[in-house]
Formats: C-alpha cells, sequence, structure tokens
C-alpha cells in the first residue's frame, strides 16, 4: 500500500549544487531519489520544503515522498542513512496524511547565518562560515535589522525577481548575536525570496562594517531596487534550520 512519509533531513551542502535537481549536477533532491529507487518499482519523487541553494546547509529541511515498501518507519530511515554519503542524514521519518505536501504546508521557516569576524583563521569551520577582516558593530545590525521586521517587499533583496510573482513576505524575526568571534543572524518568517536571507545578510553585515548607515536599510526596503542592497553573503555560513507546520 503506497503511503506518504515525512522526513526530516541535514545535509553539509558543501559539495552540492543545492537541493533542486540539475542535469549533471550533483543535488540534495537527486542523491535521495537515487536511494530510495533502489526501493521502489517506480520512479520516485521527494518533495523537499524548499529550495535550498548550491553550498547551503540545512539541520532541518523537511520532505515528503510516497512510496510502497514492506518497511517501518525507522526501516526505512535506517535504509537510508546506510546508502546516502556521510554528508547527508537522514533525522526523522514517520507516515504522514496523503494530503501531506512538504512545500505548500510550511507556514514559516528559520534560517541561521554565521559570521566568523576573529583575528585567527576558523580552520575547522571554514565551510560553515563567512570569514570577514573586520569586526562587526552588532549594536547597529541590530538597529538596521528592526526596519525589515514586519510585512514588506523584498524585492530588494531578492536575486532576478519574477514580475508575475509577489516579492510581499513577512519577516517576524530576526535575532542578532555574539558569541566570542562568532556572529550569527537567525531569520524566521512565513518564507523567503531567492537568495533573500544572503542578501539580507550581505546588507546587514555592511551595517556592522560601517559601509552602511542603519537608516538606510529602510530607504533600501522602500526603493524595492536590487541594485541599492549588498552583496549577496557567501552561501556557505547560511543553514536551514527548522520549516514550521500546523
Amino acid at each position: 500500500m503506497r503511503k506518504n512519509y515525512k522526513l526530516i533531513i541535514g545535509y553539509d551542502g558543501t559539495r552540492y549544487y543545492g537541493w533542486e535537481h540539475q542535469p549533471k549536477r550533483e543535488t540534495i533532491q537527486g542523491k535521495l531519489e537515487d536511494v530510495l529507487n533502489h526501493l521502489s518499482d517506480r520512479p520516485v519523487e521527494i518533495i523537499g520544503a524548499g529550495r535550498t541553494d548550491g553550498g547551503v546547509h540545512a539541520r532541518g529541511m523537511v520532505a515528503n515522498v510516497f512510496l510502497d515498501v514492506p518497511l517501518t518507519p525507522d526501516q526505512l530511515q535506517d535504509y537510508m542513512n546506510r546508502y546516502l554519503p556521510d554528508d547527508i542524514v537522514i533525522r526523522e521519518v514517520r507516515e504522514a496524511s496523503d494530503r501531506f505536501h512538504a512545500r505548500y504546508n510550511a507556514i514559516g521557516k528559520t534560517y541561521c547565518y554565521t559570521c566568523f569576524d576573529g583575528k585567527t583563521k576558523p580552520l575547522f569551520d571554514r565551510k560553515y562560515v563567512w570569514t570577514l577582516e573586520k569586526e562587526l558593530d552588532i549594536e547597529k545590525m541590530q538597529q538596521a535589522a528592526k526596519y525589515l521586521i514586519g510585512k514588506h517587499d523584498f524585492c530588494s533583496f531578492c536575486k532576478n525577481p519574477q514580475k508575475k510573482k509577489s516579492t510581499v513576505r513577512i519577516v517576524d524575526r530576526i535575532e542578532i548575536v555574539r558569541r566570542g568571534d562568532y556572529v550569527t543572524l537567525s531569520f524566521h518568517g512565513n518564507g523567503f525570496l531567492r537568495n533573500m536571507v544572503r542578501i539580507l545578510t550581505g546588507t546587514l553585515v555592511d551595517v556592522g562594517l560601517g559601509k552602511i548607515e542603519p537608516g538606510r536599510v529602510r530607504e533600501i526596503l522602500e526603493e524595492k531596487n536590487r541594485l541599492l542592497a549588498s552583496e549577496t553573503a557567501p552561501a556557505q555560513g547560511l543553514c536551514l534550520m527548522e520549516v514550521d507546520y500546523n
């Protein structure tokens, strides 16, 4: 009997070209489907809660997949972890209702971006942080972040916005915290546009470096012009932490 399974997945995105299928390139979705296709007599399609970019990591990506297999959820989890590469892990498998859709049912997501601004190189964390040459002023960053909270048109913070699709989103929390030489920026909202978190991060980091005044962020938001925001922050510092459902 065919059942719908909900998966919680973690991955190190360093060597992958993002979540979504790409011709002749390794992706997270492709690796998962390769493993599951060995269990199924029909092609498997796994549906992710979002499409992380190449080089972006995840601790709590959610996906669903319909399968007809003689395995319990725990057995399915063990099977996948046995045959997946070491940089992808299935944290949980459970049966879901047939109507559950990882993408369309998601009501919120949490992303975390990590920067390092210490004097020595972060040798063992270098694949997971953005290394900066100057110390960040997080008070100014926190001040700037306040202008981004709420329901706004985030067109200025989106890569190649599509004219037919809305660029309005709700960001209800941005937390910027320093722990020693590490600064984390956590974003929670009802959804994020392409590259949105990385562009927001790049802009807030420029505030922290003194390149942009905090109040300028409000003006950039209101202008709805991508050219006014800062460069996109590198992929390796970003991690999808959690996806929310009712």
